[in-house]
C-alpha cells in the first residue's frame, strides 16, 4: 500500500529518496546484462520511491491546461537514463507514440490508463490486449523487444495524475514517433516542460 503524508506539502521534498534511486539504479545499469533483467530490478526500486508521496518538488507537479507537462527530474551525465515526472492535467491524454528504450512508469497520484499498440502489415495500429489502469504505487514497464507502442491518459476527468518515467536513455532528445490511425507517422522530440531541475545533490539542504 502506497505510504502517503498528509503533510507532503507543508513540508520540504524528501529529496534524499529520488537521489537514493538515482544511485541504485545507476548501480544495476552496471552491474546487470540484460534488458529483462535490469527491468526487473528497476521496477522494484521505482516502487519503492513511488510508495511514497513526499518527495516530488512542487515545481515538477504543476499541470497546465494545455497539454500533459514532462518535467525532468534527473538525467544521467552518459545519458544512459533519465528520470521524468508525466503531470496529467484533467482528462489529458497521448498520441499513439513509441519510445524507441526501454521504460518504467511508476504512479505517484491519481491513476492513468493506457493502451498498448502493434502495427499489422499495413502499418496501422491495432490495440493489443486490455487497456491497463495503473494506479498509486504500481510499476509498469516497456521495452522496444516486447512492444513499446501506447496511447496514455489520465484515468480522472476531474483531478490532475502525476506518474514518473524512468527510461533508458535522455528521453527528451529521442526522435520517437506518432502513428495515426491510418498508417500515418511522424517524428518527434518531446523535450522537457520547464521547471527548476531539482538539486538532489544540495546535502547541505539534506531533509530529516
Amino acid at each position: 500500500m502506497i505510504e502517503q503524508d498528509p503533510h507532503a506539502i507543508a513540508r520540504p521534498p524528501r529529496l534524499s529518496r529520488l537521489r537514493d534511486f538515482v544511485g541504485a539504479l545507476a548501480d544495476a545499469i552496471e552491474r546487470i546484462d540484460g534488458e529483462q533483467a535490469l527491468l526487473a530490478q528497476g521496477a522494484g526500486l521505482l516502487a519503492q520511491l513511488v510508495a511514497h508521496d513526499d518527495w516530488l518538488p512542487t515545481d515538477c507537479a504543476v499541470p497546465s491546461p494545455k497539454t500533459y507537462q514532462q518535467y525532468l527530474l534527473h538525467c544521467d551525465s552518459r545519458q544512459r537514463f533519465s528520470i521524468a515526472s508525466f503531470v496529467w492535467g484533467p482528462g489529458q491524454s497521448t498520441p499513439i507514440h513509441d519510445h524507441g528504450t526501454w521504460g518504467l512508469i511508476g504512479m505517484l497520484r491519481g491513476s492513468e490508463v493506457a493502451q498498448n499498440y502493434a502495427l499489422d502489415d499495413a502499418g496501422i495500429p491495432r490495440p493489443v490486449g486490455p487497456v491497463l489502469r495503473l494506479k498509486p504505487g504500481e510499476v509498469e514497464t516497456l521495452s522496444p523487444a516486447t512492444g513499446d507502442i501506447h496511447q496514455v491518459r489520465n484515468h480522472y476527468d476531474d483531478r490532475p495524475s502525476i506518474s514518473i518515467h524512468v527510461y533508458g536513455a535522455n528521453i527528451g532528445a529521442v526522435t520517437r514517433t506518432v502513428y495515426g490511425l491510418d498508417g500515418s507517422t511522424k517524428p518527434f522530440i518531446s523535450g522537457y516542460s520547464s521547471a527548476t531541475l531539482p538539486n538532489i545533490w544540495d546535502l547541505s539542504k539534506e531533509d530529516s
